[in-house]
């Protein structure tokens, strides 16, 4: 048995850069760069779906994928900055999809006949509902309620929960890959072949380039093989869908893009407000909380640090509440939360750096204004993005389910807990989701349009439900005699900001802020 022993472990040993230590600058750009062409894949995605059911035309369209990805570069630098200070990327949301459709949806903006002032109005209802939402990140966090509420949290808790923050994007991996199975496949297998199979070739210097940038490589060379086939006619006379998945800048993105085009706060003019959207609206900014709090544990481990204690949690949730208002103020069609696959990039190029993130910030502030070479890099076929999530969701998934080794996995319990939390987690929102495709409406449909949109963002959410599943029978059976089963003595000195000495190293403010605000 001593052979197969395998001792838990705090911080994964063999990632290259932590939270604190930086690779060259020549590495850190290019790293920084990656992360930025990974996030342009949501940020595409959700106005492409969206903006055209509001009545938007392609201009419109990527107005909004400029703003967005603006709003995205000062988010990510707050987070980086003042919130967890974890490398992580806040970028767009789908967990808004359901809100905003039933915004949209409206019958006092579906009697506007004129498309673009009826996108006009639409946008304008989803910024008011943004910001009266928005007020519930900034009031969970700042007040510490949320920080209080993760005393709940254990690592059998959280193992479902992140797990869960992977695995429940399974939607946007291999089915979206599927719609052009002729650039998704080529994209998987190279992406798994020059990660792992070349990671230990360094033709330059001693530099792993092919561990450090495969995102890079991989784009580049089936973006030019999607180009050729696009070029050559290819997808000529094929199904408009196939075109779309499959063809460069199919959506029109470099011809509508201006040359340069500065986003600026209430560019859609004043929002309007109305209790029922704002209502829906919460459901959303809930779930993203949830999700960006799995998110957060996951990302904590892959920059070598300690899970964040529930100071440090409350103060990025406020922050990320801020960086919802942001999205209102602006209009970017959509809330934030954490990217799921910039964290899954921080494992795979075994590079934790916070200094890369805060970079990658600026590249997305600098191209959403510079409007034709960020429509370039917009242009990139979606299954190529779909192939390299199959790998990074899955990634995230893993790195939650490591948190069952601080646990006792023989319990019957644990097992239980876990068991039901993960298969619940998938298949209720599996099944909330199906409804909503036959019938164009979500499984709760009453009168109330606000009420529907609430439960259905909720239940459509395997991060949500895994921790409400998980927390729930973690903290109500057997509690006292299950506390080591459930991993408490290793989990609970990172309750507090003074519990670990390292909490000071990673997650102290700069510019010496913290003589201001102190840790409580």
């Amino acid at each position: 048995m001593a052979d197969i022993t395998h001792l838990p472990m705090e911080q994964l040993q063999d990632l290259e850069y932590c939270i604190d230590s930086n690779p060259p600058w020549p590495e850190t750009i290019l790293l920084a760069f990656q992360n930025y062409i990974l996030v342009l894949g949501t940020s595409v995605m959700i106005p492409s779906l969206l903006v055209p059911v509001m009545g938007g035309n392609d201009g419109d369209k990527i107005r909004v994928i400029q703003t967005l990805l603006f709003v995205a570069g000062i988010n990510t630098l707050l987070q980086a900055l003042f919130g967890t200070r974890l490398p992580a990327v806040v970028g767009g949301s789908f967990a808004y999809i359901i809100p905003i459709v039933y915004i949209i949806s409206d019958s006092s903006l579906q009697r506007i006949s004129e498309p673009h002032e009826r996108f006009i109005h639409t946008m304008r209802a989803i910024q008011g509902a943004l910001i009266v939402a928005a007020s519930i990140q900034i009031i969970l966090g700042y007040s510490q309620v949320w920080g209080l509420f993760s005393r709940f949290f254990s690592p059998l808790g959280m193992a479902p929960v992140v797990g869960l923050v992977g695995l429940g994007l399974f939607q946007r991996g291999f089915p979206a890959l599927g719609n052009c199975v002729e650039i998704g496949i080529p994209m998987l297998l190279l992406v798994i072949g020059v990660s792992q199979y070349l990671k230990h070739v360094r033709p330059l210097r001693g530099t792993p380039i092919f561990e450090r940038f495969p995102v890079l490589i991989c784009v580049t060379i089936v973006w030019i093989y999607a180009l050729i086939l696009t070029a050559s006619g290819a997808y000529r006379g094929r199904p408009i869908q196939t075109q779309i998945s499959c063809c460069t800048d199919k959506a029109n993105l470099i011809s509508s893009a201006p040359w340069f085009k500065f986003p600026y706060p209430l560019q859609w003019g004043p929002p309007t407000f109305a209790a029922g959207h704002s209502f829906a609206m919460m459901s959303a900014v809930l779930v993203s909380m949830i999700e960006s709090t799995g998110a957060y544990k996951a990302a904590s481990r892959l920059a070598i640090a300690t899970p964040p204690p529930a100071y440090v949690l409350s103060r990025g949730i406020g922050w990320q509440g801020i960086g919802i208002l942001l999205d209102g103020l602006f209009g970017t069609c959509t809330g934030s939360t954490v990217s799921v696959e910039n964290v899954g990039l921080l494992g795979l190029t075994r590079v934790g750096s916070r200094r890369v993130v805060q970079i990658s910030a600026g590249f997305m502030i600098f191209f959403s204004m510079l409007g034709k070479f960020g429509a370039v890099f917009a242009s990139i076929p979606f299954p190529i993005f779909a192939a390299l999530y199959c790998v990074l969701f899955g990634l995230v998934a893993s790195v939650g389910l490591s948190f069952l080794q601080f646990t006792n996995m023989n319990s019957m319990r644990n097992l239980i807990i876990t068991g039901l939390s993960l298969f619940l987690g998938i298949s209720v929102p599996q099944f909330f989701n199906e409804y909503w495709g036959r019938n164009r409406h979500g499984l709760v449909n009453t009168n109330a349009g606000w009420f529907n949109a609430f439960l259905n963002t909720i239940f459509s959410s395997p991060a949500t439900i895994g921790l409400i599943v998980a927390v729930f029978l973690d903290n109500t059976l057997d509690v006292e005699k299950a506390k080591k089963d459930r991993g408490m003595p290793w989990w609970v000195k990172f309750r507090t900001f003074r519990g670990d000495n390292r909490n000071e190293e990673f997650y102290t403010l700069p510019f010496n802020l913290n003589r201001f605000f102190p840790p409580t």
